[in-house]
C-alpha cells in the first residue's frame, strides 16, 4: 500500500486527467469523481509536476493524444422534430433571440397557433447547441396532459427515477451539473404546470437555459418574452414558392396574385403551407377564389385573435374540400395523442383494412394535413391541426364509438406489450405512452372492461419503467375501475407493493393492504385476505424503520387472527405467508423475530416454490440468527438470498421490496463480518441496480459506510450528503439506515481533522433521531464512529464514557463489534487503568468479525508495546482493503511516518495524534 512511484499516475489521477481532455472545470470533475474541488487540484497539480507540463491545456492536450481519437462531435439538441423542408425567413428574429438566449436563462418564444414558433426554436437550438457544453434536449408538449410535464421532460432526457425518488428530483439530479438547452415547445394548454416545472429547474440547474414556446407567456419569474408575429411580405411569398415547388407545382406563379394570397393568409407560415400543397391543382388564383368564402371565428381558443381565424379559415376550407371518406379518417385521427402507425390508424377509424385506410392516410399527408416522421412508419397531426379535426370530432354522433375504438386499441397494444416484458419492448412502449394514457384518462367510461385492462397494463409497464409514482396512479385507478371486488384486491395488492418500494408513507402501504383485505373478503376469496392481513404483520415488525405505524400490537394480533382464520392453511403460499407473519410478530421487538417459528417459517417458505416467499423466509431466519450472535449463520443465508435474485421477476412490483431488501441485508451481512471488499461489491451492485438506483437515499445509505470502512473519503462524504437531501426532500421519514451513513459521514470527516464537518455532522445525527425516541448513544454505528474520531484525533477528555457505551447492548446488531473493538482500542490509548480489561472483553465478543479482529490485535500490540505485533496487523488491514485503518497503523511505527504520511495525504486524511 506504498504511495505511487513519480513515474506512475493512479487510477483517481487518470480519471482525472480525462476528464480535463473533456476540459471540464475543477468544481465539476469533483462533482462526477464525488470527491471534494481541493481534492481535484491536489490530483492536477501531481499531474503537473508527473508529466513535466506547464498548464492545464498542457494536460489537456495530452489527454486528447493519449485517447487517440478525434474531437468529441460538436453538441447537439436531442429530440429535435425531423424539418423536411428548408427554414424560411425569420433573420432578425433568429439574430436577437441568439442575443437574447445568451442573457437570459428563460425565453418564451409567444405568438398564435400556426406562426411557426416551433420551427424557429428548433433552428435556433440546433444553431445555438454549440454553445452549450451537453447540447440539448426537445420536449414537445403537444400530447401531454395535465400532471404529466416532468414524466414528459424525464422521458426526453432519458431520466428513470430511483425508488424512493421523486420524478421532478431525479430530472433536477440528472440536469444538476449539465450545461444545457432545454426546449420546452408548445405550453400553453399547461402554463401552470409548465411555468412551475421552469421554476424548479431553473432553480435547482444553474447551467440550464429554457427556451419555450407558447401562445401566452408562461408568467414565470425572469421571463424573457420574444413575440413572434406573421412573416413579412417577402417572407412569406418565398415560402409559398418553396412549398409550391416541392408540392409540384409551377413556380414561380404570378407574384403579384400569391403575395395577395399570403396577405389574405396573414402570412401565417401553416395556412401559406396548406394553401401550398393545394397550389398544384388550383393555382394562386383559384386558391384566392376558395377564400373569399365567409371565414367563420375559432373555436375555443384562448384568445381568438385575427391570426387564429385566419388559420382556422384556412384548416375549414381544407377540410371542406376533403371527399367524405377523407373527412371521416381526419376526424378520428384527432383521438391520437402522438403519432400512430397504419394498425392504429386503421383500428380507430373503424374500417379495419389496411388497404383502405393507407390509400386515405396517404392523400391526408399529400394535402398536408397529416405530416410523416422521417425513417419511422408513424405519422403525426401538428397540434392547431389535431385541435380543429378534434372540433369536428366532438360534433360527429359518431365519436363514442370512436372513443371506444381507441380505448380498445390502446388496451390491446399494452396489453401485448405487458406480454413482452421479458424481450424488447421499452422503445415500442415510448413511442405509445402518451397515447395509452390519454386512451386511459380522456375517452375511457369508469367501469369499461377494457379500461380496468388497461389501467392494470399500465401500471405493470410504467412500474417496468421504473415510473414508481406513476404506476402507483395506475393500479389504484384499476382499482376503482376492476367489475368485481375480487380484481380490485389484486390491483391493490399490486399498488401497495408499488408504494412500499417508492416514496409513500408506510402508513398508506398498510392501508392499500387492508383495503386489499377488504375487497377480498367481499369477494370470497379467503386466501388473498389471508396474503394481505399477513402482509401487514409483517411489514410493521420486518421493516419498521420504513413503515411507520400506529398499530397496536393488541391490533396486529387480531389481524394475525384474521388471517389465520381466512385463509386455507392447507394453501403452501398462505401457510407460508402467516408462518413468517406469526415468526415475526412473537419476537420481543421489531426486527427481532421468534428464533423456532423463523425455522417453521423458512421451512414452508421453502417448501412453497415461490421466490418471493422463499427470500421471505430466509431474511426471517438469517435476522433470528444475527439477533441471536450468529454471525457466520447470517453470512450464509444472505448469500442464499443472493443466489435468489435471478428468480425474481424484475416486472413484476410484488418482488421489488424483496430485492432491495436481499441488497441491504447482504451488505449488511458482510460489514458484519468485517468482508469490508464483499460489502462494498454489494453496494456498489445495489448502486447500479435498475429499480434501486444510485438516486436512492435509501440505496446510497448502505453504500456510505463500506467507503468510508474501505478509506474512500471522498466518495463517501459526497455520497452522504446525497442522503441527507434525499431524506430531507422525502419529509424526514424515520430511517435507520440514514442515521447511520449520517454516522459514518462524521467518521470520515474526523479522520480528515474536518472540525467544520464534525459539528455538522454532529447536529445532523441529532436531528435524524429526533423524535424518534431513540437516543443517539444506542445508536451502535455512532458510538463507533464517536470512538473512532476521538482514537484519531487522541481527544480523550470522555474516554471513559464512551468505553462504557461501546459495551452496551445496542437493539441492532451491524456495528457493535466494530464499537467494541474501537471501545477497547480507545481505552488503551487513553491510558484507562481497566484498559485490560476492556480489551479482553471485547476479544471474547468480537471474533467473528474480521476488522474487529485486527482492531483489537492492534490494541493489543499498543497496550503491550509490542512493535511487531502492530506491524503485523497491516496484512490484516490490506487483505481488507481498509486503507484508512493501514495508513493510520503505519503511522504508529518507528521509522515509518514518511510512508504513513504519503498514505494518509492520498486518502486526504490527517496523521494521528500519538
Amino acid at each position: 500500500m506504498s504511495g505511487p512511484r513519480e513515474a506512475q499516475v493512479s487510477a483517481r489521477e487518470a480519471e482525472v486527467l480525462a476528464l480535463l481532455g473533456e476540459h471540464r472545470t475543477n468544481a465539476e470533475i469533483a462533482a462526477r469523481l464525488f470527491i471534494s474541488v481541493r481534492t481535484v487540484e491536489s490530483h492536477v497539480s501531481s499531474l503537473l509536476r508527473k508529466h513535466d507540463v506547464p498548464d492545464r491545456r498542457a494536460l489537456s492536450a495530452l489527454a486528447t493524444s493519449a485517447r487517440g481519437a478525434p474531437p468529441a462531435s460538436p453538441p447537439r439538441v436531442t429530440g429535435l422534430p425531423p424539418t423536411a423542408s428548408s427554414f424560411v425567413g425569420r433573420g432578425p428574429e433568429r439574430e436577437q433571440l441568439a442575443a437574447v438566449v445568451t442573457e437570459a436563462r428563460l425565453v418564451t418564444l409567444v405568438g398564435p397557433g400556426g406562426v411557426g414558433k416551433t420551427r424557429l426554436a428548433t433552428a435556433l437550438a440546433a444553431e445555438l447547441a454549440p454553445r452549450f457544453r451537453d447540447g440539448g434536449a426537445f420536449v414537445d408538449l403537444v400530447p401531454v396532459r395535465s400532471g404529466y410535464v416532468v414524466p414528459a421532460v424525464a422521458a426526453a432526457l432519458g431520466v428513470t427515477p430511483a425508488p424512493s425518488q421523486p420524478l421532478l428530483g431525479a430530472v433536477k439530479a440528472d440536469l444538476g451539473a449539465r450545461r444545457l438547452l432545454l426546449v420546452i415547445d408548445n405550453c400553453e394548454h399547461l402554463l401552470d404546470a409548465a411555468a412551475a416545472f421552469v421554476a424548479e429547474i431553473l432553480s435547482a440547474c444553474p447551467g440550464v437555459t429554457v427556451l419555450a414556446t407558447s401562445r401566452e407567456q408562461l408568467g414565470a419569474a425572469e421571463e424573457r418574452v420574444v413575440r413572434i408575429g406573421p412573416l413579412s411580405d417577402s417572407e412569406g411569398l418565398t415560402l409559398f414558392d418553396d412549398r409550391a415547388r416541392a408540392a409540384g407545382a409551377d413556380v414561380p406563379d404570378d407574384p403579384a396574385l400569391v403575395g395577395e394570397l399570403c396577405r389574405r393568409l396573414d402570412n401565417v407560415p401553416l395556412a401559406i403551407e396548406l394553401a401550398a400543397a393545394r397550389s398544384v391543382s388550383l393555382g394562386a388564383a383559384g386558391l384566392l377564389t376558395a377564400l373569399a368564402d365567409p371565414l367563420r371565428t375559432l373555436a375555443g381558443a384562448r384568445r381568438a385573435d385575427a391570426r387564429h381565424r385566419s388559420l382556422r379559415a384556412v384548416l375549414s376550407w381544407s377540410y371542406d374540400l376533403l371527399q367524405p371518406a377523407e373527412q371521416a379518417l381526419f376526424r378520428r385521427l384527432s383521438v391520437f395523442a402522438g403519432a400512430f402507425d397504419l394498425a392504429a390508424a386503421a383500428r380507430v377509424s373503424g374500417s379495419g383494412d389496411l388497404a383502405e385506410s393507407a390509400d386515405l392516410l396517404g392523400r391526408l399527408v399529400d394535402k398536408s394535413l397529416v405530416t410523416r416522421e422521417r425513417d419511422a412508419c408513424r405519422w403525426p397531426l401538428l397540434g392547431t391541426v389535431r385541435a380543429f379535426a378534434r372540433e369536428r370530432l366532438d360534433a360527429d354522433p359518431a365519436r363514442g364509438d370512436v372513443g371506444d375504438r381507441y380505448l380498445e386499441w390502446a388496451t390491446s397494444v399494452a396489453t401485448d406489450l405487458a406480454g413482452r416484458l421479458d424481450g424488447p419492448w421499452r422503445d415500442d412502449y415510448d413511442l405509445v405512452a402518451d397515447d395509452l394514457r390519454a386512451a386511459l384518462l380522456g375517452h375511457a367510461p369508469r367501469r369499461h372492461p377494457a379500461s380496468h385492462r388497461l389501467a392494470r397494463a399500465l401500471g405493470r409497464l410504467t412500474y417496468a419503467r421504473r415510473f414508481l409514482a406513476e404506476a402507483l396512479d395506475y393500479y389504484r385507478r384499476a382499482a376503482v375501475l376492476a367489475g368485481d371486488p375480487a380484481e380490485a384486491a389484486r390491483d391493490l395488492r399490486s399498488a401497495a407493493d408499488c408504494a412500499l418500494i417508492g416514496t409513500e408513507p408506510g402508513t398508506r402501504v398498510l392501508n392499500l393492504l387492508l383495503a386489499a383485505a377488504g375487497q377480498a373478503a367481499v369477494a370470497g376469496d379467503g386466501n388473498a385476505e389471508a396474503l394481505a392481513l399477513a402482509r401487514v404483520v409483517e411489514l410493521v415488525y420486518r421493516f419498521d424503520g420504513r413503515i411507520a405505524t400506529d398499530l397496536s400490537r393488541e391490533r396486529l394480533t387480531g389481524l394475525l387472527e384474521r388471517a389465520r382464520a381466512a385463509g386455507d392453511a392447507a394453501d403452501p403460499v398462505v401457510a407460508a405467508a402467516v408462518a413468517i407473519a406469526a415468526a415475526w410478530h412473537a419476537g420481543a421487538r421489531p426486527y427481532d423475530p421468534d428464533p423456532a417459528l423463523a425455522e417453521d417459517a423458512e421451512r414452508l417458505a421453502r417448501r412453497s416454490g415461490d421466490p418471493v416467499l422463499a427470500s421471505a423466509g430466509l431474511d426471517v431466519l438469517g435476522t433470528a440468527a444475527t439477533q441471536a450472535g450468529r454471525a457466520a449463520q447470517a453470512r450464509r443465508i444472505g448469500e442464499q438470498r443472493l443466489a435468489l435474485l435471478d428468480s425474481l421477476d424484475r416486472s413484476e412490483p410484488r418482488t421489488a421490496p424483496e430485492i432491495g431488501d436481499i441488497f441491504h441485508v447482504a451488505a449488511t451481512v458482510a460489514l458484519r463480518a468485517g468482508d469490508l471488499p464483499g460489502a462494498l461489491s454489494v453496494a456498489r451492485r445495489m448502486d447500479r441496480d435498475d429499480l434501486l438506483g444510485d438516486r436512492s437515499y435509501r440505496s446510497i445509505g448502505s453504500v456510505v459506510p463500506a467507503l468510508v470502512l474501505n478509506g474512500e473519503l471522498d466518495e463517501a462524504l459526497a455520497r452522504a450528503e446525497t442522503v441527507w437531501d434525499g431524506w430531507q426532500r422525502s419529509g424526514r421519514p424515520g430511517s435507520g439506515d440514514v442515521a447511520c451513513a449520517t454516522a459514518f459521514a462524521l467518521l470520515g470527516s474526523g479522520l480528515r481533522g474536518d472540525r467544520t464537518g464534525l459539528r455538522c455532522w454532529r447536529q445532523r445525527l441529532s436531528r435524524c433521531t429526533s423524535g424518534t425516541g431513540v437516543d443517539v448513544s444506542a445508536l451502535a454505528s455512532a458510538v463507533f464512529a464517536a470512538g473512532r474520531v476521538a482514537l484519531h484525533l487522541s481527544d480523550f477528555t470522555e474516554a471513559a464514557r464512551m468505553v462504557e457505551q461501546s459495551f452496551a447492548d445496542f437493539p441492532r446488531f451491524r456495528y457493535d463489534t466494530y464499537a467494541r473493538a474501537v471501545g477497547a482500542e480507545l481505552a488503551v490509548a487513553a491510558g484507562l487503568p481497566d484498559a485490560a480489561a476492556w480489551l479482553a472483553a471485547a476479544e471474547r465478543l468480537t471474533a467473528d468479525n474480521a476488522w474487529a479482529a485486527a482492531c483489537l490485535a492492534r490494541a493489543r500490540g499498543r497496550l503491550t508495546g509490542d512493535v511487531d505485533a502492530i506491524a503485523a496487523t497491516l496484512t490484516r488491514w490490506q487483505r481488507l482493503g481498509a486503507r484508512a485503518e493501514y495508513a493510520c497503523t503505519l503511522a504508529l511505527l518507528p521509522g515509518r511516518e514518511a510512508e504513513a504520511r504519503t498514505e494518509l495525504t492520498a486518502l486526504g486524511m490527517v496523521t494521528p495524534h500519538r
